[in-house]
This record gives structure tokens, C-alpha cells and sequence, in this order.
């Protein structure tokens, strides 16, 4: 080597490799380990530095590669035998060798070396008995056998010789290298050979390395049994080996007895006397105070049960149990113990009887006392499973458990995550996990009844109890105990009857109150199964509620939010994991108590949402519902018991389908219009001053609120132009109708400044199965039968509606959920005579809301959005609905002081009234009525029309009995009066009898009287039914006047005076809004047609 490295560069490179390895980098480029080895002789490096250099060689050197070889031999072989640094070198060398070489070895390359290396440590180890470096030599030899199985399998009987001569303190070696070669021998077979293995066929020196090194190994055959003699010679062997055993020490005893072990066990068929041979050698191993001889001849009790009897084996167990409670042993060495005792099958019988010296001590460590434990634990399901009369054997068990648990006792009232409390919990799993073990096939295990109905099961269940009742800070500690009982196929039963006895004994303890927060972890588990009733529990939870309303203040307002979070969180799990029809009565009561007194918003929107769920959606559709968007196991939700655990909704994935919503998805109106409107009248809003004196349009909004521009001093009174008239005196009858128009008015909302008056247009909302699947591409079957299970379902519908016509903001309409309609299910089918659908899971209620402006008919439009079970959005436009005239008939407002006998009255004098202000010539055109909250008024305007209808009065009186009835206000005519009162349908309205009705429209546009042309003719073979009477009229003019007063809103009247004949029928109309007398016209032919 041509450049070496000085000692200033050797420290500077021990110092990089001592530090980070980026400063290593340098020197990688060099040839270190040669650079290291031929420095070792050189007398100018420093004798400091040559120990460091053999420690970078094995810290940082190692493997070296094969060429090195030669040079790590030939620098040990050069160093002088007397050198202080020989044995470390020696092993570096010998470390080098084993870590780089491996079978088969080059016959060329690998093998001198080798070979070499092996001479001169047989050369040491068979030098006189004053030689220091025998051991060490034998030891390198020891090693190098175990890199390379079978090297010295060759020299074995040299090294008999060597340790059968050897006396000094050396022999330990010499006996481990012996046991090691001989070891070795038995595994390549050798025994099997005819030549003895101890036969010696020249001197050990020169040594060759063994032919199976040097070629491939050969494949797996069977061995041939030993033969006489190397069975002979291998006794001698072990026989040497067992003869000394006080010289080794125990790591060497242990190793021994471990290769002792093996040796016997391959020749034990043909000389059994070894097993005796290694009792007597080693039986006195058990007295000594050295865990590692114990443990030794523990393996050797494992190996050669049949040398050992019966009572060496107490003997053993006693010697085990008293090693686990001498406190001066190490903890590992005392833990050992108490594996031995519960691991091993040869002893586990006898860990009853000595149950006495398992009770943990005060000062135990805690690992100590968790295995002292489990042999108590092992100890109480042993006795109680046998059957001992009296049930002594019951009272020991639970006595056990008792007394073991008091070493721990701490964890009461230490908090739920400390160590004590996962041991004592530990102890009491352990208790079922002994009584009734795991199933190999992961079933429920053959002795769960027997442990059901046993004295330690009860009393564990006990203690449970009472520690959930006594200690609340346990609670969560019980729930995660029963739950990891629940999780495991094979104690399921066990954590289904230790819910059912805590739902039995612990819920009645409990008082409603904010400590009852403490249990709901044990709540969620009795909620989440199946096998526990749930009436005890909505009971408790019910009077939480109520404790927590009455306690709700200023103060306890967050308290109050969080507790009832947690109890509507309970109830969400009840809905997922138990059948509806279960748990309906008691859980709708809790909810609808929520919604009615709780005080949090939050939680009464909660608990309406869950009872909507409840009421609405059948059981399979609602676990699945609220099984979406689980948290995946392991993951602690945010907020426990949220309502709100849902993805993100999909966007739709089949846009295509959106277009034909209308196809399928239906919203109907219940009632059917009686008058089919298909248009609607709307007048454009000219300006009030370019309107020609004298022209009425409708009645006029009179506001006492200026706006913004004008300011007035007082306030003022919007009017219709119209001439002057000179101030007129009005007589008593005027100013009583206008005594009754004020007070009337005086019930009428403004809608400008206030809510106005609403209507309410019922609906049906329903879609079809079948277009729905194929639309969606929906993998769910769809079968002609009513198996909801089958069906498609729609998920939190929202229905917006919009319209054109002046029906104000129309409020939208939820659906939480809706099966859709089974093929065939005849729900399109409705008879003529039913005008509401029966609700059901396939068809909802919709009301729809109206707000209007004017009285007029107009146009709904209909969007929607929905989620499927998928997950998808459905969102688009459904068929309009269509508002009809009829559907903006109200009754008149009612004064509150009104007495409930005199409404009827009130209600003629009204329509008397009204008749006489919307009269063109009356004396109220110029009057204004102050409305609801004194912010509006308004004035009358009225128009009147004649509608001649040709129809006999048997239809007349059906349409108006089917559709006008509740408008009526009074009939006269002693004919008419007695069939609508017999008829029985009219009812709380005046009955003028006896009064004349001739001249009832002598102020009508066409003047009606006996003489005119348009006289009405009787019928004579005209007969009126009246129950089951039949009616002749006499007069064959007229047979009475029926009036109708209907509301329009926001605030406008329309009026009926029906003068009925035999023949035809003429109505007389008012009404203080003129454009609806457009659809008037219509609506009367329809409903006689």
C-alpha cells in the first residue's frame, strides 16, 4: 500500500466517524479497513490510537469483503503473542471471518484463509494448561462453528479429548465448544455414519475444511437413525458434558442445557436412560436463587416430562409462586414466574391450590400485581366452575375477586385513564376470558350458559353496577369494558346481558339532572343494541328533559344546549339501530315533549327533525338514512350525537334525467278548480291624475303614511278622480250601514304595513317508481307488491314555488322523506266524490301558500330539489299549479265582540250593507273605512252585473249546497227555504219565511217583473225532492232569493243575490273590485254544467 495515513489524519477520521455521517463522506474513497489493519504495527502511531482503530474496524468496517481476508489473518498472525492488543484483535479477526463468509465456500479464494485461521486457534486451545488465551481461542472456534454449521464436526473427538483433560478455569469453554461441534454433528446427520464420531485420524493440525462447505447443499433428505456405536459415543459425550456442571456459569448452564435438550431429544428413542441422567445432573437447579437456572430447567421439564414426576412438579410450582412474591428478585425475573405457572399446561392445574400466594402485595409494581391478578382471576372461574356442595366453592370465587381487587382499590376514585383503573378492569376482563374461552371458529363459545347463570358472572355484574352508580368517573371505563365485549364474536352474549342487567338495575338509580350527563356513554351502548328494551332508558331520558327545562335560566342556558344536544344524539341512535314499531310510542312522546317545552331552538329543531324521520320514513329506509356518512371506526366525531354527520352531496351524475321530472314526479291540487282557467286579466298601472273625471277603476288604498318625497302636515287620502258633489245629509239607514262597514273594516289586515290574509291551496306530492329507476339508473327492484324495502325513496325534498301573479312571497314547502308509488298500485285512480287523497308513504301533503294582492287567477311555478339514497342531487321544475277565482273565496271577518247566536244576523246586515255601498247612486262612494292597526284605509267603489242562468232548481240548489254553502248568508221564499232547511246541509243562517220576495231587483240593469219578456216559466212536471218529501210550488214565479257573501282578499267583497224560478234562475251581482266580474261569469256556468 502505497501511502499510509499520518496520525493526525487517523484522528481526524476517528473524530468524523464519532460525529454526523456526512462528515464520513471524505474518507469513504479510501481503503479504510486495510489502511486500519496494516497500521497496527507501525511503532510511530500512537499505542491510544490502535485500540480506537480494532473499535472502528467492528463498529464501522464490518463485513469487509472476502479479498480482505488474507491480510486481517496475516496481521494476526504477525502480531506478537504477548502484545496487549492480541485478543481484541483476535476477535476482530474472527468477527470478520463469520460475518463474510458463508457456505459454500471457494475452494481457493475462501478456504486457505479459513483453514489457516482454524490452525492457529487449535494450535492455542491445545497448548498446556498455562496458556492465557485457551478460552479465548476456544471460544473464536465456538463462533466460527456457528457461521459455518459442521466446521470442526471433524475435530470432534480431539476436542473430547481437550475437555475431558482440561481442569482449569478454562473447561467452561471447552465444554460449550464440545456441546456446540457435537451439536452440530447430530444436525448434518453424522450420527448415522459407521465410523465413530470420535474416532481420531491424525493430529488436528493441519486442518482442512469439511467437503460439505465447499460444495452446494445438498437437498432435504431423511435421517438415518444413529448407529451402536455413535450412539455409544454421543452418551459419552453428554455424559461429559453432564458431569461438571458447577463450572459453568449460569448465561453458559443456560446455554448448555438448551443444546444438552436438543442433543437427547435426537437419540432419546435408543438411550432413554438420558432423560434420568439429566434429572439427576440438574434436578438440583431447582433451589437455586438464579432466575436463568430456573428457566433452564424449566425447558429441560418441557422437554422430558416423563422424568419428571408428579411431585416435582409441585415442587416446581411452589418453588415458581414463592420466586414471584420475594421482593428482592428483579420484576422481570418475578413476572417470569407467573408466565411459567399460567403458560405452561403442566403446571396450570396446580395454580388453585396455591391461590394463597398470588394476593397482591402493597408495594407490589403494577405489572406485578396485573399478573398476580389473572392467576386470581384464573384461580375464581376454576372454583367456580366445580361443583361443591353448600356453593363454598362460589363464595371462594367471589371472595378472590374481591380481595385481589383491593390492591387496585385506588382506581375509584383515581381518574378513568390511570394505570390502577386499566388494571383492575384487566382483572375483571381476565375473569370471563378464563371462564369461557375464545372459539377457534370465531362462534359464540359452548360454555356461555353455564357462565350466564354462574355466582361470578352475577357478582362481577354487581360490581359493575355499583361502580357506575357510586363513582360516575368510571362510567366511560364500563362503557369502552362493554363494548370490547360486544366487539368480539365470542363474548357477545356476555356484553348483551351486562347492558340488560345495567338498563335493569343502574337506570332506576339514576335522578334526572345535569350529573346525568355523566352516563351517556353507557346510554349510547344500551341505545345502540338491538337486544336491550328501550322503554327504561326514554323514560329516564324523558324526565332529563323535564328536570332540565325546570332548571333552565339565565345561567344555564350553554348547560342546557349541551345536555340536550346529548339526549336528542341518544334518540338519533335509537332511530338507527331498532326497528321503528319498537320504540314509535315512548321515543314520539320524548321528542314531541322536546318540541313543545324545551327551551334551546337548536335542540326542538333537532328533535323535529328526528320526529319527522320517526313518523315518516319506514324502519330498513331510516337506518339506512342515518347510516350515511358514518365516521369511520376509530375516528371520533366533533360533536358525539350530532344530528349533522352527513357527506357532502354528490352533484347529479345523469343530467339528462332532469329534463323529464314532470314525466314522473307529480304535484297535484287535492280539490279540483271548477272552473279550468287558462288565462288571467291584467290591467296595466296608469298613473292616478291622467285617469278622466268620473271614471272608477276598483277600490283605492288610502294610506295615512306620506312618502318620502311629499311630507304632508296631516295625512291624506288617495282618491279616484271623480266631480265635485255638493254635501249631501245622510238619513239613519245611511248611517247605520255605515256603522257596520267601520266596524267590519276595523277586522280587515292592511297588508302594506302588516300580514295580510292568507290563503291555503292543499296538494299532493308523489312520483313514480318505475320512470324513476330507469331515469336514475337505480339498481333497486321494483315490484308490483307494497315491500317499501324494494321502492325508490326520495330524501329532504324542498319544493320552492313562484309565480307571476300577485300572490305575494310564497313560503316553500319540505317533504323529509317519500317512497315512490309501486307499479299498478292504483294511486292515479281517484273516485269523483273524493276530493282528498289518503296520505301515505308514497303520496305527501303539500300546502300551498298564498298571500295575495289581488283577487285573480294566475299561474304556480314549481322547482325541487331532493337528495336520492345515493347520495345524488335532483333538482328542476315540476307542472304548474293553477290558482282559481274560487279558490280566493273567503268568509267575512267576524268583530270579536260578536255573541256566537247573533254571527248570523251580523252576516245578512253585512251583506245588506255592502249592497248598498257598492250601489252606484250610494251615499258611502265618498266614505273611507279605517282598516286593521289604524295604518290604512280604504274606500268603496262598486260595480254591479245579471247573470241569467237556464237551469232547473234542483241543479241550482246542488251547485250551491256543493260549493257556495258556506257563503250564504240568508234565503227567503217559503218554497226555497223549505227545501235548503230540509236538505239539512245550509245550516246557522237567517230563514226569512213568510216574507214577499217580489221586487227584490227592481234597482237591477234590466229591470225583472211578472209582465216582461223575460218571465221565467214553470215547469209543471218539475218536482223538488226534500228528503224524502217532494215539493209543488205554487207559485210559478218565483219560489225565493238566496244571498252570498264571499271575500276576496286582500279586502274586497263579491255579492249574490239569486232570485230562483221553476225554469231559470237570475243573479244579481256586486262587487267593490270590478275586474273580477271576468271570471265571475265563467265560474257560474261551470257550476251548473
Amino acid at each position: 500500500m502505497d501511502r499510509q495515513l499520518s496520525p493526525q489524519e487517523w484522528e481526524q477520521l476517528l473524530d468524523d466517524f464519532s460525529s454526523s455521517p456526512s462528515r464520513r463522506h471524505r474518507w469513504l474513497h479510501l481503503p479504510l479497513l486495510d489502511l486500519a489493519v496494516s497500521s497496527l504495527p507501525r511503532r510511530d502511531l500512537p499505542s491510544h490510537l490502535k485500540p480506537l482503530l480494532l473499535s472502528l474496524i467492528d463498529d464501522h468496517l464490518l463485513p469487509p469483503s472476502p479479498r480482505s481476508l488474507p491480510l486481517l489473518l496475516t496481521s494476526f498472525l504477525s502480531f506478537p503473542p504477548d502484545h496487549p492488543l492480541r485478543d481484541h484483535l483476535l476477535v476482530t479477526v474472527v468477527s470478520a471471518f463469520a460475518s463474510a463468509l458463508a457456505a459454500p465456500l471457494s475452494k481457493d479464494h475462501h478456504a486457505p484463509p479459513l483453514a489457516a485461521l482454524v490452525d492457529a486457534l487449535l494450535a492455542a486451545a491445545n497448548r498446556p494448561n498455562h496458556a492465557p488465551d485457551r478460552a479465548l481461542a476456544c471460544d473464536a472456534l465456538r463462533a466460527l462453528d456457528a457461521a459455518l454449521p459442521g466446521l470442526l464436526a471433524d475435530a470432534l473427538g480431539h476436542l473430547y479429548a481437550l475437555a475431558a483433560a482440561d481442569r482449569s478455569p478454562a473447561a467452561q469453554s471447552y465444554l460449550l465448544l464440545l456441546a456446540s461441534a457435537a451439536r452440530h454433528a447430530v444436525r448434518l446427520g453424522r450420527l448415522g455414519a459407521t465410523t465413530s464420531i470420535l474416532a481420531l485420524a491424525g493430529p488436528p493440525t493441519p486442518f482442512s475444511v469439511p467437503a460439505h462447505l465447499l460444495s452446494p447443499p445438498a437437498a432435504s433428505m431423511a435421517v438415518p437413525p444413529p448407529s451402536e456405536v455413535n450412539v455409544r459415543d454421543i452418551r459419552k459425550v453428554l455424559a461429559l458434558l453432564m458431569d461438571r456442571p458447577q463450572v459453568l456459569t449460569p448465561a453458559a448452564a443456560t446455554e448448555m442445557t438448551a443444546i444438552l435438550a436438543e442433543i437427547a431429544s435426537a437419540v432419546l428413542r435408543w438411550a432413554p436412560a438420558i432423560a434420568a441422567h439429566i434429572k439427576v445432573h440438574f434436578g438440583g437447579m431447582l433451589y437455586s436463587s438464579n432466575p436463568m437456572l430456573l428457566h433452564s430447567l424449566l425447558t429441560l421439564f418441557l422437554q422430558f416430562p416423563d422424568a419428571f414426576g408428579a411431585e416435582d412438579e409441585r415442587t416446581m410450582a411452589r418453588r415458581l409462586a414463592l420466586a414471584a412474591r420475594e421482593a428482592h428478585r428483579p420484576l422481570a425475573a418475578r413476572l417470569l414466574a407467573l408466565h411459567w405457572l399460567l403458560g405452561s399446561t403442566m403446571f396450570r392445574n396446580l395454580v388453585p391450590g396455591l391461590a394463597r400466594w398470588f394476593y397482591p402485595n402493597l408495594f407490589d409494581p403494577l405489572a406485578l400485581k396485573a399478573k398476580k391478578l389473572d392467576c386470581l382471576a384464573y384461580v375464581a372461574a376454576q372454583l367456580d366452575g366445580d361443583k361443591v356442595a353448600g356453593g363454598r366453592a362460589s363464595e371462594q370465587a367471589t371472595g378472590l375477586l374481591d380481595d385481589g381487587l383491593v390492591c387496585v382499590s385506588a382506581f375509584r376514585w383515581l381518574p378513568a385513564w390511570s394505570t390502577e383503573t386499566g388494571v383492575a378492569f384487566r382483572a375483571l376482563h381476565r375473569v370471563l376470558i378464563i371462564a369461557a374461552p375464545h372459539s377457534t371458529e370465531d362462534t359464540r363459545c359452548s360454555g356461555a350458559g353455564e357462565l350466564l347463570n354462574s355466582t361470578v358472572f352475577h357478582h362481577l355484574q354487581a360490581i359493575l353496577v355499583d361502580m357506575a352508580s357510586e363513582h360516575r368517573g368510571l362510567v366511560p371505563v364500563i362503557a369502552e369494558f362493554t363494548n370490547r365485549l360486544l366487539a368480539c364474536n365470542s363474548h357477545q352474549w356476555a356484553g348483551e346481558q351486562l347492558l340488560r342487567t345495567l338498563d335493569e338495575c343502574l337506570l332506576p338509580r339514576l335522578e334526572p339532572g345535569y350529573q346525568l350527563a355523566s352516563y351517556h356513554p353507557l346510554f349510547e351502548e344500551i341505545a345502540q343494541n338491538e337486544m336491550v328494551p328501550q322503554l327504561r332508558l326514554i323514560e329516564l331520558l324523558t324526565k332529563q328533559m323535564v328536570s332540565l327545562t325546570k332548571k333552565h335560566g339565565p345561567d344555564t342556558e350553554l348547560r342546557s344546549w349541551s345536555h340536550g344536544s346529548k339526549v336528542v344524539g341518544i334518540c338519533r341512535v335509537m332511530l338507527k339501530h331498532h326497528h321503528s314499531s319498537h320504540i314509535f310510542l315512548p321515543l314520539s312522546h320524548l321528542l314531541v315533549l322536546t318540541i313543545e317545552s324545551f327551551p334551546d331552538l337548536e335542540v326542538r329543531d333537532h328533535a323535529r327533525i328526528c320526529l319527522r324521520m320517526l313518523s315518516c320514513v319506514p324502519g330498513n329506509k331510516l337506518r339506512h338514512l342515518m347510516g350515511v356518512g358514518e365516521q369511520p371506526s376509530g375516528v371520533t366525531p366533533s360533536h358525539p350525537g350530532s344530528l349533522f354527520d352527513i357527506p357532502s352531496p354528490r352533484p347529479a351524475q345523469y343530467l339528462t334525467s332532469m329534463a323529464d321530472l314532470v314525466s314522473y314526479i307529480h304535484l297535484e291540487r287535492i280539490v279540483p278548480l271548477v272552473v279550468k282557467q287558462s288565462w288571467a286579466l291584467t290591467l296595466p298601472n296608469f298613473s292616478v291624475h291622467s285617469r278622466p273625471s268620473g271614471h272608477i277603476l276598483s277600490i283605492q288604498d288610502v294610506s295615512s303614511s306620506p312618502s318620502e318625497q311629499e311630507k304632508p302636515a296631516g295625512p291624506t287620502i288617495e282618491r279616484i278622480g271623480y266631480t265635485q258633489e255638493t254635501l249631501r245629509v245622510m238619513d239613519s239607514k245611511g248611517a247605520e250601514t255605515l256603522k257596520i262597514l267601520r266596524r267590519y273594516f276595523a277586522c280587515i289586515p292592511e297588508y302594506l304595513h302588516s300580514s295580510g290574509l292568507k290563503i291555503r291551496i292543499p296538494c299532493t306530492f308523489r312520483f313514480d317508481s318505475e320512470p324513476f329507476n330507469h331515469a336514475w339508473r337505480s339498481d333497486s327492484p321494483v315490484s308490483g307488491s307494497d315491500e317499501a324495502d324494494e321502492l325508490p325513496a326520495l330524501y329532504a325534498v324542498m319544493i320552492t314555488f313562484s309565480s307571476s301573479a300577485q300572490f305575494g312571497k310564497i313560503p316553500s314547502c319540505h317533504v323529509p322523506f317519500i317512497l315512490g308509488e309501486p307499479p299498478g298500485s292504483g294511486m292515479d285512480i281517484v273516485p269523483i266524490n273524493n276530493q282528498k287523497r289518503e296520505e301515505s308513504s308514497y303520496c305527501a301533503s303539500v300546502v300551498i301558500e298564498l298571500e295575495p294582492r289581488e283577487p285573480s287567477p294566475g299561474l304556480i311555478d314549481i322547482s325541487i330539489a331532493a337528495n336520492t339514497e345515493n347520495c345524488q342531487v335532483l333538482s328542476g321544475s315540476l307542472k304548474p299549479v293553477t290558482v282559481g277565482i274560487e279558490d280566493m273565496f273567503m268568509m267575512a271577518s267576524i268583530p270579536p265582540d260578536t255573541p256566537k247566536e247573533s254571527v248570523a244576523v251580523y252576516y245578512q246586515d253585512l251583506f245588506h250593507a255592502l249592497w248598498e255601498a257598492c250601489d252606484s247612486s250610494s251615499n258611502t262612494g265618498r266614505e273611507t273605512f279605517p282598516l286593521s292597526g289604524g295604518k290604512g284605509s280604504a274606500a268603496i267603489n262598486g260595480t254591479r252585473s245579471v247573470k241569467l242562468m237556464e237551469v232547473t232548481p234542483k241543479v241550482l240548489i246542488g251547485a250551491v249546497e256543493r260549493y257556495l254553502a258556506s257563503f250564504v248568508v240568508s234565503v227567503a221564499g217559503d218554497s226555497l227555504v223549505t227545501i235548503l232547511r230540509g236538505n239539512g246541509i245550509i245550516k246557522n243562517i237567517v230563514w226569512e219565511e213568510g216574507v214577499s220576495v217580489a221586487g227584490v231587483g227592481a234597482d237591477a240593469l234590466v229591470p225583472y217583473s211578472p209582465d216582461s219578456n223575460i218571465q221565467l216559466q214553470l215547469i209543471d212536471d218539475d218536482d223538488i225532492g226534500v228528503g224524502s218529501e217532494r215539493y209543488g210550488h205554487e207559485s210559478k214565479r218565483d219560489m225565493g232569493v238566496i244571498r252570498a257573501m264571499i271575500f276576496l282578499p286582500p279586502r274586497y267583497h263579491l255579492l249574490f243575490l239569486m232570485e230562483v224560478g221553476c225554469a231559470s234562475t237570475l243573479v244579481r251581482i256586486r262587487t267593490d273590485h270590478w275586474p273580477c266580474l271576468a271570471y265571475v261569469d265563467e265560474y257560474l256556468e261551470a257550476l251548473i254544467s
